[in-house]
């Protein structure tokens, strides 16, 4: 049985901010991959200047990145232009930003019209479909008002009613809570969980939040453009073993990309055997200990990354993900 297409797709993504500034070019993305299966729910969670809304504009063909390639609904969006990529992110796609970017001039009825407008839906037909979806929104009472006469929760509800007329298989929510007191975006939340598990609608958030986080099946940590820790279901680690670097902060903080973690044995105490000048080489006091005391380690028998069962015979590296196989 072929395996399902992902709803979306990057691989090797990599963004560069070009700036005549003494500090150079800006780096954004650095080389990230990830995977949004049909009907998933993930979260990309991370502090402010990580990369966060560049690797959404990015996936959703609004910005062209440095290199690397997207795949929406199986099309490769780098290599689609003008009405080509307009008309097949208006198919697939729904944005929601912070901001709400709602039209100023534009009722909140008239704003979630226009989606269908712009895809030559008559008006009445456009105009029953708004109101259904504002129903549900508890928004009919107010939808005749501007959006400067809405509560930041309103135009919320207005953006995501304007994001959801078209019916999408996917939505890109840029920080879509950000803006909100903890009520409304509870409320938002909810919504967003309704239409993930009843109507099999995929999601990528983009946040800082991890109440965001927890609505999704799954959430990646992105720290300088790249994705350093993963969580929750369905777990992929080749998306954090694209690139092996480690990243140190100014605070002497390391952060291990899993699959080094393994091959490390896990986390733990670990004493530096020697330090010299780009080098480091550690050892684990765990292991040193076990060494010490004459028992004998044996490698796990299912791989603690995607479940593999091992046979007697397999290698020290899983066949199925290629994540290393840690002793026990």
């Amino acid at each position: 049985m072929a395996e399902e297409v992902p709803i979306l797709e990057a691989d090797s993504l990599y963004h560069v901010y070009e700036s005549k500034a003494e500090e150079g070019n800006v780096v954004a993305l650095r080389g990230l991959s990830v995977k949004v299966g049909k009907g998933e729910a993930v979260a990309v969670i991370g502090p402010s200047g990580s990369g966060k809304s560049t690797l959404l504009k990015s996936l959703g063909g609004l910005m062209q990145p440095t290199a690397g390639r997207v795949f929406l609904d199986g099309s490769d969006l780098t290599k689609l232009e003008g009405a080509d990529l307009v008309e097949h992110r208006r198919k697939t796609v729904s944005f929601i930003f912070q901001e709400g970017n709602l039209l100023p001039d534009l009722s909140g009825l008239d704003n979630v019209m226009q989606p269908l407008r712009h895809a030559g839906v008559s008006a009445p037909e456009a105009k029953a479909r708004a109101i259904a979806v504002l129903e549900r929104l508890g928004m009919t009472e107010r939808m005749r008002a501007l959006p400067e006469q809405l509560s930041g929760g309103e135009q919320q509800r207005i953006a995501i009613a304007r994001a959801l007329i078209t019916k999408p298989k996917l939505i890109l929510a840029d920080e879509p809570t950000g803006a909100l007191d903890p009520f409304t975006s509870a409320s938002v939340l909810e919504l967003f969980r309704e239409l993930h598990e009843e109507e099999d609608v995929a999601f990528l958030i983009v946040t800082h939040s991890r109440d965001v986080g927890d609505f999704s099946d799954r959430s990646l940590e992105l720290r300088d453009g790249r994705f350093v820790a993963q969580h929750g279901e369905g777990v992929e680690l080749d998306d954090l073993a694209q690139n092996r670097e480690l990243l140190v902060d100014d605070l002497g903080t390391v952060s291990f990309p899993p699959d080094i973690l393994l091959e490390l044995g896990g986390p733990g105490r670990y004493t530096v055997e020697s330090l010299e000048p780009g080098r480091i080489t550690l050892a684990s006091e765990a292991a040193a200990a076990t060494a010490a005391a004459g028992n004998s380690r044996q490698y796990v028998a299912n791989c603690p990354a995607c479940g593999h069962e091992y046979a007697n015979g397999d290698a020290n590296r899983c066949p199925d993900c290629g994540s290393s196989r840690p002793k026990q």
